[in-house]
């Protein structure tokens, strides 16, 4: 598999290159299926389809971020028995996670940043590559990755997306593609989450209803109300704080609070919880 960046690369990044016949048609047909997608399934069978052979990949770490919110929530989408809940904690952790820094580092250089084992960190005119130790991307599952984003801290919505385990080789023609690509894929995972929850696209959510808490949410909320933390509500329910956290984020979003506190007050007075004695 050609990986390596050449000379005739650096040539390519001055953005001359273009769609071949093949590429042109499969580009046009991910367009125009992205226009029916409603729900998180309809978005992994688009990304299993025509988007694949634009731009292969078995793993999909999402990020999303409102206007209203400081920080992204995540969720993963795989084809991968080798990346699941484990590696998806890890990759994202605060303080050394893979992909935290590499979607920071996007958020710095707003380009598509490709991570590797066996090529050396640069920068060229539209794409970026950083080097990572082999086993630290072996722990993590992903092979080889690449990151990109749509919007910043100033947008209604902004979205970030991590593709690994990448059969796409990190260069100018894989880097061109995922910058057409970012537009039609932000919006189609803005339909999607605006499906899940209301409210992450209106500070109310709509008609007064509250979107449907899953179990854990509710057994979370239970925690909270209880005035739990994070990693000790983790401990409870055997796993990782980092998971507690979306988890929290999810509530809070469906409940439409902004706090914790808001959140175990407002599942009291719709019943949806009771009080811990």
């Amino acid at each position: 598999m050609d990986t390596t960046i050449t000379g005739i690369d650096q040539v390519n990044d001055q953005w001359t290159l273009a769609l071949n016949e093949e590429q042109r048609a499969l580009f046009m047909e991910v367009i125009e299926e992205s226009l029916r997608l409603q729900h998180r399934s309809h978005l992994f069978n688009w990304l299993q389809r025509g988007f694949q052979c634009l731009l292969a990949h078995e793993v999909v770490i999402i990020g999303v971020r409102s206007l209203e919110r400081a920080s992204y929530d995540y969720e993963y989408l795989t084809s991968s028995r080798y990346f699941g809940d484990t590696q998806f904690d890890q990759v994202l952790n605060d303080e050394d996670g893979l992909v935290n820094e590499a979607f920071a580092r996007w958020s710095k250089l707003g380009m598509p940043v490709f991570y590797h084992t066996e090529l050396t960190a640069q920068q060229y005119n539209h794409y970026a590559v950083e080097h990572v130790d082999a086993e630290r991307m072996l722990a993590s599952e992903l092979k080889r990755f690449v990151v990109h984003g749509f919007g910043n801290e100033h947008s209604r919505i902004a979205t970030m997306v991590m593709f690994g385990r990448m059969s796409s080789p990190a260069n100018a023609q894989t880097a061109h593609l995922l910058e057409l690509l970012m537009p039609h894929l932000h919006c189609a995972i803005v339909k999607v989450t605006a499906n899940k929850c209301p409210s992450v696209l209106s500070t109310t959510a709509r008609n007064g209803r509250i979107k449907p808490l899953s179990k854990r949410e509710l057994e979370v909320l239970e925690w909270l109300q209880a005035g739990k933390t994070n990693w000790e509500i983790g401990n409870i329910m055997q796993v990782s704080p980092l998971t507690i956290k979306n988890h929290v984020q999810n509530i809070l979003r469906k409940l439409d609070v902004e706090n914790r506190s808001q959140a175990a007050s407002k599942a009291l007075k719709l019943g949806l919880i009771t009080r811990k004695q």
